[in-house]
């Protein structure tokens, strides 16, 4: 009969402490599953003493989660403090060079240093596992490095920041606007202790940064992503966005052109009859087109202590089950250094802006975007005050740069009321 497998956990805080519940409660199944009984040894946290609502009794405590990494009677070790640094990346760096394998959720880290720990874990033989650091409950990482491996991907797309998505969900049902939002998600617990991680779209792309680098054989290269949060979406475009058919969301997308490899996390309007366009509430989705398999949707919880645990103990299973196999999906010393693209794909953009009210205006600013090469697809003008007309364009497929040279050239017509507002319109 094969022997347990004992883990070392490292982090007891909501995740922490899920996975503990799911091996206490599914003891059983898992052994099942795996054929192999999966015991917790020893754990590590901030706080001894804590209440957390599961019971800690047999399981040795550790202080320093360096020594948790390394005691002789854990085979897996697993990270739960998060950071991208500090205790999390010094117990995992310990537990490789103590040949234990690793199981982490920690995204900072890994698309930071996810090169360096492949290297790390591939040369001594040992696995690195991490369903949990992207989208939660949603198998992502498995799909991509398992289920598609016979597929070429030619673009990964998704929402992958729940409290993201909640505001602009929250705001285009209330009417309410971002701030109004921002601090009642706030008081609802959904934003990390530094919200700017997940309002800023630093979460998000931290997961995007994993993904490409599985899906393109690249270096992990969180530098690469063009990166906006949502701070600047105001309820008018997102009223004006509902009005022509579209949502706008927090989309990160990765895709390998001729141009390099495109990396980008930042707010688009999608159409409102796509999946992404119905994604409501803190739900997560991730949209991938491979050659051979076409598109598929993956949707689930992005988050929260059911989802991730679960997540996490995908990966415990794999390793009880004896898998092996490169961190990114082929041997880190293969991977290619990154190539960032010259330019984004063309695509249609979606403006938004105030003219002055006097005869020739529509026509002064359909001027300076022919002449830029940019062609307009749908146009709409509302009623307004005497001083001002709200004007809504959508353009046909165009690079970024003829956008913005246009846009430059908005300011010298003297019929601009304010800056316009411009946005990607990412095709589904």
């Amino acid at each position: 009969m094969s022997k347990p497998l004992r883990l070392g956990i490292a982090g007891l805080g909501t995740v922490g402490v899920g996975v503990v519940r799911i091996i206490r409660q599914q003891a059983k199944l898992l052994e099942a599953r795996t054929g192999r009984a999966i015991a917790i040894t020893a754990v590590s946290a901030r706080t001894k003493g804590r209440d957390r609502g599961v019971s800690l009794a047999g399981y040795a405590w550790e202080d320093d989660p360096v020594a948790l990494a390394t005691r002789d009677d854990v085979d897996v070790f697993v990270e739960l403090m998060g950071g991208e640094t500090g205790p999390a990346k010094d117990a995992t760096e310990a537990a490789f060079k103590a040949g234990k394998h690793v199981v982490t959720a920690n995204k900072a880290m890994l698309a930071i240093h996810g090169q360096s720990m492949a290297e790390l874990a591939e040369a001594n033989g040992l696995v690195l596992r991490y369903e949990a650091a992207v989208a939660g409950g949603i198998p992502v990482i498995k799909t991509l490095t398992e289920g598609l491996a016979g597929n070429e991907i030619t673009r990964v797309m998704g929402v992958m920041n729940g409290s993201c998505n909640y505001i602009l969900t929250r705001m285009e049902t209330s009417g309410k606007n971002y701030q109004e939002i921002f601090a009642e998600a706030d008081g609802l617990g959904y934003l990390e202790a530094d919200p700017q991680l997940d309002v800023g779209g630093i979460d998000a792309a931290h997961k995007l940064a994993i993904i490409s680098s599985i899906a393109f054989g690249t270096k992990v290269d969180f530098d690469g992503i063009q990166l906006e949060g949502i701070e600047r979406v105001s309820i008018e475009d997102i009223r004006a966005a509902a009005d022509m058919g579209y949502k706008i969301k927090l989309l990160g997308v990765t895709e390998k052109t001729g141009r390099g490899l495109e990396q980008r996390m930042q707010p688009c309007l999608v159409p409102d009859t796509s999946p992404l366009g119905q994604l409501d509430g803190g739900t997560n989705m991730v949209v991938i087109d491979g050659d051979a398999v076409g598109q598929i949707v993956l949707r689930g919880a992005g988050a929260g202590m059911g989802p991730t645990a679960s997540a996490v103990m995908a990966d415990v299973c794999d390793i009880a089950r004896g898998w092996t196999g490169p961190v990114f999906g082929q041997p880190a010393a293969k991977l290619e250094t990154p190539v960032a693209a010259t330019s984004q794909r063309p695509a249609p953009y979606y403006l938004r802006m105030a003219l002055v009210d006097k005869p020739g205006a529509m026509a002064k600013i359909a001027t300076v975007l022919g002449d830029a090469g940019v062609s307009i697809n749908r146009m709409r003008q509302y009623e307004h005050d005497d001083t001002s007309a709200p004007v809504l364009i959508v353009t046909h497929k165009t690079s970024r740069a003829a956008l913005d040279t246009a846009i430059a050239a908005m300011d010298g017509t003297g019929v601009m009321s304010g800056a316009p507002v411009a946005l990607r319109i990412e095709e589904v």
